[in-house]
């Protein structure tokens, strides 16, 4: 049942990894919830110290991830068109690869604003490149927590290896 976990704990902190840049799959969160099967294993005591800070973290940058790209929106003059804009510019942008992802929020930020002021081109493109700035730093964010993660998975199993499969050095 531990190796089972242990390889289930594994994809699911990959997935948290993908989610991070991805929006259809969850990031931080993900994995942390793999951290805590690794965890849930016999063969690691369960450090809740550990496992309360990780998902405080996970909590904090998941509700990050909301807001940063409508700061960065409003910031440089932009409305709910633009944040909404960006998003259906991410999901759209998943099609065509890493530059649909880096450039569909873009797009989608712009033509949001279009949207509500067709005649204001400049404040569209003004409102993207904040959304854009946004998106892209709680995307950093999300991914550097989510390889902070996997890094302690994989230095937690390390460190218990010979629990699992009963090696020694």
């Amino acid at each position: 049942m531990d190796i089972l976990l242990l390889f289930i704990g594994f994809l699911i902190v990959l997935t948290g990894i993908i989610g991070s840049i991805l929006p259809v799959l969850p990031g931080p969160l993900a994995s942390w919830a793999g951290l805590l099967l690794l965890y849930l294993t016999k063969a690691i005591p369960i450090d809740w110290t550990v496992l309360g800070i990780t998902l405080g973290i996970a909590i904090l940058v998941s509700i990050i991830d909301y807001v940063l790209p409508i700061l960065g929106t409003k910031k440089f003059g932009g409305s709910n068109y633009g944040v909404n804009g960006a998003m259906a510019g991410l999901i759209f942008g998943i099609f065509f690869g890493p530059l649909g992802i880096i450039f569909g929020p873009f797009l989608g930020a712009f033509f949001g604003e279009l949207i509500k002021e067709a005649k204001d081109s400049r404040k569209a493109f003004k409102a993207a490149v904040g959304s854009f700035i946004g998106f892209l730093s709680s995307t950093l964010l999300k991914l550097a927590v989510c390889l902070v993660f996997a890094g302690m998975y994989i230095s937690t199993f390390w460190e218990y290896k010979e629990a699992f499969f009963g090696i020694s050095e």
